[in-house]
């Protein structure tokens, strides 16, 4: 049977230059999910960024403060007013007390 061909014909793929593009793009993808789960299990250096925010938002917290309170009880010339000294006293204490209690839940609850 001269006609007949059991072969298949052959079909267009992808060429060369297409096929190493892909790979390349999967090695890229294969690289930024590595990096991604290794910043996710890097349980010490997300620890110290939690504190360094922490801590930064702390002291701006307690920075505010104290300009608040430093506006409210002094003059114009910065001199403490009339009567408010105890009362400046006691709120700043209050102010540093709640600000040490705040730190403190959100440091515990970090830890469960």
């Amino acid at each position: 049977m001269a006609g007949t061909d059991d072969r298949p014909e052959p079909t267009h793929g992808p060429s060369v230059e297409e096929i190493s593009e892909d790979i390349e793009r999967t090695r890229q993808e294969v690289g930024e999910t590595v990096s991604a789960l290794t910043d996710k299990l890097d349980v010490k250096g997300r620890a110290q960024a939690k504190v360094a925010d922490t801590k930064e938002r702390v002291t701006d917290a307690a920075e505010t403060a104290r300009h608040d309170v430093v506006h409210a009880v002094t003059d114009n010339e910065g001199a403490i007013k009339p009567g408010l000294s105890a009362a400046a006293t006691v709120v700043a204490t209050a102010a540093i007390l709640l600000g040490v209690i705040v730190w403190r839940r959100r440091r515990q609850g970090d830890k469960r």
